[in-house]
């Protein structure tokens, strides 16, 4: 492996967190012995680009400093190869980093974990989700969930996660459930009114929100969490039970394991990672982390070596 790292740097993550933690992640691994290397882009679309050239032009790792829409983006980059990926969160959510154990908002102790893991060849490989040829490491997100994120990254007004707490509340004047077809493992289509379902390769979204508790990243299977045909009040009873993952008790709540959905409604737009994958129908397919059988593993490391053998 090659002592040269690339740091993939998304500046505005976690409002401005992100360019303070480039500078001592990257110390950290100075100090260990590794060259670095920063790559920032002019938008995602160049960025992922450049992240891209890293990976082919054979970087020892790309390291992605930010939030959980960083991580994302790097997920593009490196997924299907052996390069390993380490992660730096300092976005709001960090949900990828929380579902790996790894650390959140220190980035000199996450620097000092990924020289450690690249130093001692510990490397850790985790199952991705895939839609179409987009890859995700969380919860692909769709329904009341999603149609908060829309609304939420459409308010230029107020800035944060208070952000979505007011939109959530605009949403819920409006809710009502939706019609959704949802086939899982190419079985039966099932025909179901939902508030929404959440496929979860790991177990949270939103900055802890616990929405596929039970989700294991290496086991090849999404947790599928669908909750039913709720109304308003329920709602706003079993939603903060989700930091928790306590909701999945409520008898209007299903969880169901599958290695591929395809969900079917009209008018939801589904979200992975943070990020819009587009309208449904989408149908998310679990790609085992040991496909290749040639997988290194550890306990929780700084790196993950993402989807090999694909």
């Amino acid at each position: 492996m090659t002592s040269e790292i690339t740091l993939f740097v998304n500046p505005t993550a976690g409002r401005g967190r992100g360019a303070h933690a480039a500078q001592p992640a990257a110390s950290a691994l100075r100090a260990a012995g590794f060259s670095v290397r920063t790559v920032l882009g002019e938008n995602a679309a160049d960025a992922l680009t450049r992240a891209r050239a890293a990976v082919a032009d054979g970087t020892g790792a790309l390291v992605a400093v930010g939030g959980d829409g960083m991580a994302n983006l790097a997920l593009q980059a490196v997924a299907g190869t052996r390069t390993p990926l380490g992660l730096v969160a300092v976005g709001t959510g960090n949900d990828f980093a929380r579902a790996l154990g790894l650390p959140v908002r220190e980035p000199a102790a996450a620097g000092r974990l990924i020289a450690e893991a690249l130093k001692g060849a510990r490397l850790r490989d985790v199952d991705l989700g895939r839609v179409g040829g987009t890859w995700f490491g969380t919860v692909l997100a769709s329904g009341f969930d999603s149609r908060v994120n829309d609304r939420g990254n459409r308010m230029r007004w107020p800035t944060g996660r208070f952000k979505y707490d007011l939109a959530m509340l605009a949403e819920l004047a409006a809710f009502k459930p939706f019609p959704y077809r949802i086939t899982l493992d190419d079985g039966k289509v099932q025909e179901v009114e939902a508030t929404l379902v959440a496929v979860g390769n790991g177990p949270s979204y939103g900055g802890g929100m616990k929405i596929c508790a039970g989700a294991d990243l290496e086991d090849g299977l999404f947790d599928i969490t669908v909750v039913g045909d709720c109304s308003r009040t329920t709602l706003l009873k079993v939603f903060p039970r989700v930091y928790r993952g306590t909701h999945l008790d409520h008898p209007k709540v299903a969880v169901y394991r599958a290695a591929k959905v395809e969900l079917v409604a009209e008018g939801v737009t589904g979200y992975a990672d943070g990020e819009p994958f587009g309208p449904l129908p989408l149908t998310a397919e679990c790609v085992r982390c040991c496909a290749g059988g040639d997988s290194l593993s550890c306990g929780d490391s700084g790196f993950h070596r993402c989807g090999s053998g694909y």
